[in-house]
């Protein structure tokens, strides 16, 4: 069965961002940065080393995302590129959508191309398909406080504070600052955003095409 989603492309300022697929994951495991927290809840295999391990969990949370989708609960994640090369991943995801209207957003950057403005716009080219054409009201994130980069972000691009909560880590219990963002404050922005090849993508959001 084919995938309609394959066929999806964002673009915003410098960044065009599509759907990864299982010809990207070596070029996307040989950028993924050590800096990016995986799930800790995720289980550890004792027989890879620990690049490995990264790299595999890595996969099977691209493969994961695709394989419980659902119109009600979904999670899509879009590799970045950057003059014609990957330089990250940009995850969309929506949890009782339907419902809700929320979407909550996730990323990582090679560390090369940090400091140019691409996460601004990777951040912007979702939000701008959550907003404009799936019919999202908020957008939500969170962040360490010692994540300058992703508060950094929400912060250009509207979003308010929103609470703090406590979660386990690898390294123990860390507080996260939680962040909203609703569909009129990104409005009144006038951000930019070109969404092709959706309409066929429409009925697995739920939505008619």
């Amino acid at each position: 069965m084919e995938w309609p989603l394959f066929d999806l492309r964002l673009r915003c300022g410098p960044v065009t961002l599509r759907p990864v697929t299982d010809a990207d994951l070596p070029a996307l495991a040989t950028i993924f940065p050590d800096d990016f927290d995986l799930d800790p809840r995720a289980e550890r295999f004792g027989g890879l080393d620990a690049d490995r391990d990264r790299q595999r969990l890595f996969a099977q949370g691209i493969w994961r995302s695709r394989g419980t989708w659902s119109p009600a609960s979904w999670c899509l994640d879009l590799a970045v590129e950057h003059d014609g090369r990957l330089v990250g991943l940009q995850s969309l995801e929506g949890d009782d959508f339907p419902v809700l209207r929320t979407v909550d957003t996730g990323s990582w950057l090679a560390v090369a191309v940090r400091g140019q403005g691409l996460g601004v716009a990777m951040r912007s080219a979702v939000l701008g398909l959550a907003f404009g054409h799936l019919g999202a009201v908020a957008a939500i994130s969170a962040a360490v406080p010692d994540n300058a980069a992703s508060r950094g972000v929400s912060r250009r691009l509207g979003y308010v504070e929103n609470g703090v909560s406590r979660t386990d880590s690898p390294a123990g219990v860390v507080e996260l600052q939680h962040l909203r963002l609703t569909r009129d404050v990104w409005a009144a922005r006038g951000h930019r955003v070109e969404v092709a090849g959706l309409g066929p993508c429409l009925p697995w959001f739920g939505l008619s095409g």
